[in-house]
């Protein structure tokens, strides 16, 4: 453990600039998000645009592709929760189980088709974890975009296995922002879950 902890103070002063700017502006998109405010969009936006190249340039291929998606995502989720439903305010909202493994299952099926890709046609490193924790990401990304409940148990899971991926790039300062998000996920169910009106 203590060799651990060393090797993620050695990879911690080795950050750059440009990482510590995308953590600062991904942990108030969370924080935003918990509290179900617009504004976390915007602060989304401009982290996601920066992980894009972080991550282009450290070959996780899949989560720069990623990030570009979740900067689309970004335009989508300011615009979704200011028009709302009918009645005003977009709702938290929940879904049933059977809706969850059908998406567990899609999810596990374009991973492993992506990961394939990935391993065959570009240098990625890790191509079938990159590209698992990529595709449940999008899925999920659109679930916040929509209030869905139960996002934040699938970031829970996806940010856990991002934790382990990001040590192995030297991207210590990431990882940690990850198990700040593992937490924050825990918080943001809880939270949502309060707001959570009854069908």
């Amino acid at each position: 453990m203590t060799a651990f902890v060393a090797a993620v103070i050695e990879q911690l002063k080795a950050t750059s600039p440009l990482e510590g700017v995308a953590v600062l502006l991904a942990v108030a998109y969370l924080w935003l998000a918990m509290r179900q405010s617009q504004w976390c969009w915007p602060a989304a936006l401009v982290s996601t645009l920066l992980y894009v190249w972080l991550f282009y340039d450290v070959a996780l291929l899949s989560e720069s592709l990623l990030n570009v998606y979740y900067m689309a995502m970004a335009v989508y989720g300011w615009w979704s929760w200011r028009q709302g439903t009918a009645g005003g305010k977009l709702p938290v909202n929940s879904r049933p189980l059977g809706w969850h493994l059908k998406v567990i299952g899609a999810g596990a099926a374009l991973s492993l088709a992506w990961g394939h890709l990935m391993a065959t046609h570009t240098q990625a490193a890790f191509p079938y974890l990159d590209a698992a924790t990529s595709c449940f990401a999008v899925i999920t990304t659109w679930m916040v975009t929509r209030k869905v409940l139960e996002n934040w148990l699938y970031w829970i899971a996806i940010d856990g296995l991002s934790i382990w991926l990001y040590l192995q790039k030297d991207l210590a300062m990431t990882a940690l922002l990850f198990v700040a998000y593992v937490l924050m996920a825990i918080a943001g169910y809880w939270s949502w879950r309060r707001a959570l009106q009854p069908a």
